[in-house]
């Protein structure tokens, strides 16, 4: 403790800069932003001389308006649809989207491929590569048109 609270602002700037690039190693949005408060932290003990209470103080205080801060900023737009309601609804992203046929349409039924999911798709019969149009999905069938 005495070697760290000896470096001074160093101590928080270099334990920021070390967070941060922990952030790039491990999933997840967090450790970037204490790894932000502990920057602040050292700017301020460097700019005040602050005592390493205060400096505790101070990260523990600006860690947490650094996790509720980055966390409304990171929110996706569908964190605030309850889960049970998104489950299973993968199928309506697709809708009113194009996609080139994987296989030809023939007999009113072919596949498209959407990364890496191959779905049915009935509609009029187009030769494979033939840009289509999702209308509906009715189960895991996607109902299509020609894209014009």
């Amino acid at each position: 403790m005495a070697t760290i609270v000896a470096l001074g602002p160093w101590a928080w700037l270099i334990g920021g800069l070390v967070l941060i690039a922990l952030e790039a190693l491990l999933p997840g949005v967090l450790l970037m932003w204490f790894g932000i408060a502990a920057l602040l932290t050292g700017v301020a003990d460097w700019l005040f001389d602050l005592p390493w209470q205060a400096n505790l103080l101070g990260f523990a205080a600006l860690s947490g308006l650094a996790v509720v801060v980055g966390r409304r900023l990171t929110r996706h737009a569908g964190d605030d649809i309850p889960a049970d309601q998104r489950l299973n609804r993968r199928v309506e992203a697709l809708i009113g989207r194009t996609y080139l046929l994987d296989r030809p349409i023939l007999a009113g039924e072919g596949r498209i491929r959407v990364d890496d999911t191959v779905w049915r798709v009935v509609g009029p019969d187009l030769p494979a590569g033939t840009p289509v149009r999702v209308l509906r999905a009715e189960a895991t069938t996607l109902i299509v048109e020609a894209a014009a």
